[in-house]
């Protein structure tokens, strides 16, 4: 009855339980109410990592930085190689990775990957091996419930080998009274058994639970219960993984992506996107200017945000939760009232992967003006990639759209994030001069008020959306079938097609001829569009370990961009600013050798049973 890798302390928490919490097996199970309502908590014990704390620590990669006084972050300890400290007992119980007194029933600030996926997939095999008991069912209700918890068990799996490596696949309810001596399983091994019960989920599962019986009972809420596209969805990306450098790497001894695995995860992504381009599923790309209901709603009674692209999200609990403080993480505390720490893009991702609206990137050297891009460093936010100016906020921009009381503060108005500017404070501003605005309004400040009660701001980041699919079926089907130019055996566009429908979506030129002619010119393009559109969606830290890219420059700097104004002051248009002096200036670099492509295991549970072993160099 005991999850695996807790320790002894919260196993006795755990199973200190009253008499009256206690259900017979046959009530829990006996039809589909009750044992639907015993699967629901595996919902509640998926993690939201955007409200898991008062501050929004959730990217780990060189996308990101936070502002001098985010000492307590689990990303300034990244920053500085201790990986240690996504454990609770080693200070990182401010992140969605572990919590002391991790719950299903409580608030986002007790939600925890690593507790509650061993809590869920105990769960899961509770469910799985009472399935039996469920004799008072329609067989399309026997199926929602088998689907729903092989998925679930399936994807706590995966949640956690991506971030530690194989580990032992549990499929079966542990018993109290016997020792553990499980061995991790190697990488493939594990991923092979998420596969499995990812392919069986997605074969149980309906494409849309308003068209079952069963559903129609709780018809118009049923977008966030498990279904064949998200099982689909997330057995091609545990593919993919799988085939990634990295996971080859531990597997075989290549830095090269497996081709078989790739080709796998290709047609799986092939037959998801089938489904989705002839609507047979619930989901589709947004129009780009909808994009921000993406990931948050204002004035819509909480909604929830997503609207048809978000695939899978963690379930927010409470009206407001966390939102009100998150919201003032992206503004510097001059304009905020918020907590002191911010979080702001890095000025070499921002130029790295955020390029021009031809389709092409920036020079390496922005001081030097690009006649093939266009690229001009006097006016360096002119013509640039559409997704820059829904992301970004940079020098010149309007934040404050309404009045300001105090006339002394009136040149607040507009993003000062020029060299020496009032919005680039170190300790509580933008230390790299730029801004992020995917998440919330500009409005979330001081006098407009954005983030109030009354505008009913509901941040979510989804953990899976429509174009992620899009990006990693360009990435399987370019790897396992060896070329941009061929489809998959289940869909019919190309990768150099899918890359190029995300493209069009945001109105920018397609994928530029000189990146298509194989696939070693593909793949660094690929992961430049990977990195614009989701960017700060919690991806690029998995992504760099996964391409075996963590340690290597320049992925383990991070700078800020420096410059002057200069000329007259654009207020319509910051665009047309002229700027003089454009240059990046080195923050920091992470001290990261081969040990940080994997996290280490807890010690408490490595000392449990030899066969656990440590991950190599913890």
């Amino acid at each position: 009855m005991v999850a695996v890798f807790l320790s002894a302390s919260s196993c006795e928490d755990y199973l200190e339980r009253t008499p009256d919490s206690i259900i017979s097996e046959e009530t829990a199970f006996q039809n589909f109410n009750n044992f639907q309502g015993f699967t629901e908590e595996l919902y509640h014990a998926v993690p939201n990592f955007t409200l898991a704390y008062w501050v929004s620590a959730w990217n780990f990669g060189e996308d990101e930085i936070e502002s001098t006084a985010g000492t307590f972050t689990v990303s300034y300890n990244f920053d500085r190689g201790n990986f240690w400290a996504w454990q609770a007992e080693q200070g990182g119980g401010v992140g969605w990775f572990d919590k002391g007194n991790a719950s299903t029933t409580g608030g986002h600030h007790q939600k925890a990957l690593w507790p509650l996926a061993w809590r869920g997939i105990r769960k899961a095999n509770l469910g799985l091996e009472n399935l039996h008991r469920l004799t008072d069912a329609t067989d399309e209700e026997r199926r929602l419930i088998e689907g729903q918890l092989l998925f679930f068990r399936g994807w706590f799996h995966f949640q956690l080998i991506q971030y530690f490596g194989g580990l032992p696949y549990i499929d079966y309810v542990l018993p109290s009274d016997e020792q553990l001596r499980l061995p991790r399983l190697s990488y493939r091994e594990s991923a092979n058994r998420v596969a499995e019960d990812l392919r069986r989920a997605a074969d149980l599962l309906p494409l849309n639970w308003d068209n079952t019986v069963a559903g129609r009972n709780t018809i118009g809420k049923n977008t966030m219960r498990i279904n064949k596209a998200m099982a689909l969805g997330y057995l091609g990306k545990n593919l993919l993984w799988a085939a990634s450098p990295l996971m080859n790497y531990t597997e075989t001894g290549s830095r090269t992506y497996d081709a078989a695995y790739s080709k796998r995860a290709a047609d799986v992504f092939g037959e998801l996107l089938q489904l989705i381009e002839t609507g047979q599923t619930i989901y589709s790309l947004m129009p780009f200017a909808q994009k921000s209901n993406l990931f948050y709603t204002t004035g819509q009674n909480w909604a929830m945000p997503g609207g048809t692209e978000a695939m899978f999200r963690a379930p927010t609990t409470g009206a407001n939760g966390s939102n009100y403080q998150i919201s003032k993480q992206f503004m510097p505390l001059l304009i905020s009232q918020g907590d002191a720490t911010m979080f702001m893009p890095t000025a070499n991702y921002v130029h790295a992967n955020y390029g021009m609206a031809n389709g092409l990137p920036l020079p390496d050297d922005i001081t030097k003006a690009d006649p093939e891009s266009g690229y001009d460093p006097n006016y360096p936010w002119k013509g640039r990639d559409p997704r820059f100016y829904s992301d970004i906020t940079y020098d010149g921009v309007q934040v404050i759209q309404g009045s300001i009381p105090d006339q002394s503060q009136e040149a607040n108005r507009y993003a000062n994030l020029f060299t020496g500017g009032s919005y680039r404070n170190l300790s509580n501003g933008s230390r790299t001069g730029y801004m992020s605005r995917k998440f919330v309004p500009l409005r979330a400040n001081l006098y407009d008020n954005a983030y109030d009660w009354g505008t009913s701001l509901h941040i979510n980041v989804p953990y899976m959306r429509v174009a992620d699919i899009y990006l990693m079926y360009a990435e399987a089907a370019a790897t396992g079938y060896n070329s941009p130019n061929a489809p998959s055996a289940t869909f019919s566009k190309t990768a150099i097609d899918a890359v190029n429908v995300i493209r069009d979506r945001a109105g920018m030129a397609q994928v530029h001829s000189k990146f298509t002619g194989s696939v070693e010119d593909f793949l660094p393009e690929l992961r430049r569009e990977r990195a614009v559109e989701l960017a700060f969606e919690r991806h690029r830290f998995t992504d760099l370990r996964r391409w075996m890219l963590l340690i290597e420059e320049p992925y383990t700097v991070k700078t800020s961009v420096e410059l002057d104004r200069v000329g007259d002051f654009n207020t319509d248009d910051p665009t047309e600013n002229r700027v003089a002096n454009i240059r990046e200036v080195e923050i920091l670099r992470r001290p990261f050798t081969e040990k940080h492509y994997w996290l280490p295991l807890k010690v408490s549970d490595v000392s449990l049973y030899p066969e656990l072993s440590q991950n190599p160099g913890w």
